[in-house]
């Protein structure tokens, strides 16, 4: 069997031999390249075509985000950002990488860590990533992130609901920061609806997610807070914080540290399973592309209980895991394209508008 090619790319020469050095013990993988900038990494990228890219966000020359935007555009491969970046910038520059199509993030080793524990979890990263597969992103689309614009001008999909919906909920894991860009700018700035959030990043790079995304879109992007109302989070976006569950409880949002659920917490699962309870038919649901099963049983549970279901489809996802999972138990009312999800959370509204005048 093949093995898997890496290029590292890293300036530290101290952490790029311990990358290469853990990589290279590994009898299914390879070194394809070292880099120590960013445009060196591109010309290694194109050269040598490895099957993933380690990436580290602060490089000389042409930074860690120009190089992935460029990667991305012109010769697409799975990209994994190494990273000890945690200030609020450098955390920006970051979720700006997944939104150009940067697949994961590793935290560097601290050295705090239990003997092989990082290195067990960079082998595992490195062999799921390379199972990606990655598309090309124009150049121009790579122009707009990290500057909000209006909301897309879009024909409404027209999909009937049962029920007025009063909330939406998403998930998303891997590829979720770009396509939850794309749906919350095919909303109108004024959106009625609660639109609750939970996307699989963890400490430290989640931390200031919330802030990153609010910059994005027209819509008003935070964390939620233990009991506040659902009632006062209408036409924002409210996400689970890392490390936390979003559930709901009757008219109010709870945060609780209960184990996590398929490995992740906040799980897509603990928030869709709690609205399936307590609002059943008047929940519109959208799991979106990521790796794993978070979040079908609770799509599944969401439909069972009278919601509107839909999951994104295979075409447009990076990762087709979540979403299939889905589709497979019969959760998903709906297999949309990304571009049509937007629209149809539109016409879900402005039907039940339309029928009240």
């Amino acid at each position: 069997m093949a093995k898997i090619r890496v290029l590292v790319v890293e300036d530290s020469l101290t952490v790029r031999r311990r990358l290469c050095d853990v990589l290279t013990a590994d009898p299914e993988i390879e070194v394809a390249g070292e880099a120590g900038d960013g445009r060196r990494g591109i010309e290694l990228c194109r050269d040598v075509r490895p099957d993933v890219v380690t990436l580290d966000m602060m490089l000389p020359v042409m930074s860690g985000l120009a190089a992935t935007e460029y990667i991305m555009a012109h010769c697409p491969t799975p990209i994994l950002i190494v990273s000890s970046s945690t200030n609020r910038g450098e955390l920006f520059k970051t979720y700006e990488a997944l939104a150009a199509g940067a697949v994961e993030v590793l935290e560097k080793p601290t050295g705090a860590e239990p003997d092989g524990q990082w290195e067990k979890r960079l082998i595992s990263t490195i062999k799921l990533v390379s199972r990606i597969r990655v598309i090309t992103h124009p150049r121009a689309r790579l122009g707009t992130l990290g500057r909000p614009g209006p909301a897309s001008i879009v024909a409404p999909v027209m999909v009937p609901a049962a029920t007025q919906p009063r909330v939406v909920a998403v998930g998303a894991s891997t590829g979720g920061p770009a396509a939850i860009i794309e749906i919350l700018r095919a909303l109108p700035s004024v959106y009625p609806l609660p639109i609750l959030l939970v996307l699989h990043i963890g400490e430290p790079f989640g931390s200031a997610f919330a802030d990153w995304l609010d910059g994005q879109t027209p819509h008003p992007v935070a964390f939620a807070r233990d009991g506040e109302p659902l009632t006062g989070a209408r036409g924002r976006v409210v996400m689970a914080p890392p490390e936390r569950h979003l559930i709901v409880r009757g008219e109010k949002l709870f945060l609780t540290s209960d184990p996590e659920r398929h490995s992740c917490r906040p799980s897509v699962d603990v928030l869709f399973s709690s609205l399936a309870r307590e609002w059943g038919p008047a929940v519109a649901a959208c799991l979106l592309t990521g790796m794993g099963r978070d979040g079908a049983d609770g799509l599944l549970e969401i439909r069972r209980a009278g919601g509107f279901t839909i999951a994104q489809d295979e075409a447009t996802s990076v990762v087709y895991g979540m979403p299939r999972e889905a589709m497979l138990l019969g959760a998903a009312q709906h297999v949309l394209s990304l571009g049509d999800i937007g629209p149809t959370l539109v016409s879900l509204v402005a039907a039940f508008s339309e029928r009240s005048r």
